[in-house]
């Protein structure tokens, strides 16, 4: 693997900086369903991921999941190094949706890096920013957009993602990710199911008609 393929700034890194990110490193293989980072409780490192997919959700005191966003090939989790980052105040749990290949740089190796090279320094605010934009347009969609709206958009997406409209999701499962309960999701999909938008069966929920779940979903 090619680390300068996660960091565009590579080149602007001294051979040392460059050599000491690469000799630290560890790579991991991750089950699905495993938890990686379980907020405050630990700090693994930072994450880069060459193959599989991941997921940050955060836990309310009553339990109720919520994720927040979504880590691919070739991204990179900061928040499983928030040790480095004090003014991070929320607790983010990672998690593994799928099979997972990932490297791990120690956090206080990254930490080190972060005080010696302003480029990297600034290419990790990019990152911490996108992740913010990525939390305020999930706080947006949770606060105006209506739950149906919101089931659809993430249909949608599911579909998009595992590129069928077959999708092996239980209702649990899409609660937590829009931080609703199980129940709601139920009434709500056999809503759907009785407009003839989604066919459910145990397990999975079909897409029916991706033109009526567009539009609801407003796209």
């Amino acid at each position: 693997m090619n680390f300068s393929d996660f960091f565009p700034m590579w080149n602007k890194l001294t051979p040392d900086q460059q050599n000491r990110l690469k000799d630290t490193a560890s790579f991991r293989s991750i089950k699905k369903g495993t938890v990686i980072h379980n907020g405050s409780m630990d700090c693994i490192g930072l994450l880069l991921i060459q193959s599989g997919q991941l997921r940050a959700y955060i836990l309310s005191e009553e339990g109720r999941e919520v994720t927040i966003y979504r880590l691919f090939e070739m991204d990179i989790c900061l928040f499983s190094a928030s040790c480095i980052m004090p003014s991070i105040q929320f607790e983010v749990i990672i998690e593994a949706e799928k099979d997972t290949d990932l490297w791990i740089i120690p956090a206080w190796v990254y930490k080190q890096l972060l005080e010696e090279s302003a480029p990297l320094a600034n290419y990790t605010n990019e990152i911490m920013a996108s992740r913010f934009s990525e939390v305020m347009w999930l706080i947006e969609q949770i606060m105006w957009k209506s739950l149906d709206k919101r089931l659809a958009a993430f249909l949608l997406d599911e579909a998009s993602l595992e590129g069928t409209n077959q999708l092996r999701l239980t209702h649990e499962i899409i609660g937590n990710h829009l931080g609703t309960a199980r129940e709601v999701i139920t009434r709500m999909l056999r809503y759907f199911q009785s407009e003839g938008i989604v066919k459910l069966t145990r397990g999975s929920v079909e897409i029916t008609d991706s033109k009526k779940l567009a539009a609801l979903a407003g796209d």
